[in-house]
């Protein structure tokens, strides 16, 4: 079955992450509408970049260390995962414990389009060419399957950003930090659910990752108890259903820096 190892990594009586209908699986494999793609940013052990494409009625997934770039020139690392069902799509929340201990925040999201007649045989050849129309990731782009000895056979691939009128310069996970379900930050989303999560055995303990950890951790625990002032606003509870959707206007600014960056990269 497609999400078994999806399942057989956690336990749904602790996590607040989607198992997966089986029907809604079936209903969406069957549609003909346009597919759904994803992107998480996800502070576990390391922060990363979940990358999600539908396909066959669930979320094909990659991990990517580093998140998506807009520049050409820039091979973005992504590590094939298991498949996710298609409701993790709209989850954000916080992980407290077991696989994916973390928190989760919903980075981007939109649909996609194959650039390439056959799916399938794409993926079995290694060479995915498609179009993503986000918030904030745009354009075409290529997954390239690599044969590096240092991962498992077939699971290293490479995100790359094709040159169009969507690439630039831009470090867009700089430039668009925020989540587009709740436009809260991730201590925002820590701050929705229990701040002191915690209190023992934290996820990321050490580094750069810790140091973020802990950092958001502060900062969740004063926007909970109401004295992070009015610029830390907190976010609303995270749930899998209805949804904010994002600001008109943050369409066009993700867009105009896209465009800013390509003007100054043809001067």
């Amino acid at each position: 079955m497609p999400l078994d190892k999806y399942k057989a990594k956690r336990n749904f009586t602790k996590t607040p992450e989607p198992a997966g209908s089986g029907e809604m699986e079936r209903r969406a494999a069957k549609k003909k509408s346009e597919l759904f793609f994803c992107v998480q940013k996800h502070l576990a052990s390391h922060l990363h970049y979940d990358f999600r494409l539908e396909h066959n009625g669930v979320l094909l997934s990659w991990a990517v260390p580093k998140g998506p770039s807009l520049d050409p020139a820039t091979k973005r690392l992504a590590m094939q995962v298991e498949d996710h069902p298609i409701e993790y799509g709209d989850f954000e929340g916080v992980i407290p414990e077991g696989y994916g201990a973390g928190i989760v925040m919903l980075w981007d999201r939109g649909t996609w389009a194959p650039e390439v007649d056959d799916v399938d045989a794409a993926l079995k050849k290694g060479d995915l060419k498609f179009s993503l129309d986000g918030y904030k990731l745009k354009g075409s782009w290529v997954l390239v399957r690599t044969k590096s000895p240092a991962y498992a056979a077939g699971r290293s691939w490479l995100l790359i950003k094709h040159r169009d009128d969507w690439s630039g310069d831009v470090d867009i996970t700089e430039f668009a930090p925020r989540s587009v379900k709740s436009d809260g930050d991730l201590a925002d989303i820590l701050a929705a659910d229990t701040p002191a999560i915690w209190k023992s055995n934290r996820p990321a303990k050490g580094g750069a990752s810790g140091a973020m950890l802990n950092e958001i951790i502060e900062k969740a625990a004063a926007i909970k108890g109401g004295t992070a002032g009015s610029a830390a606003k907190s976010a609303k509870p995270a749930s899998v259903g209805k949804a904010p959707r994002p600001r008109p206007s943050q369409r066009s600014r993700f867009a105009r820096a896209s465009q800013i960056a390509n003007a100054r990269r043809r001067l």
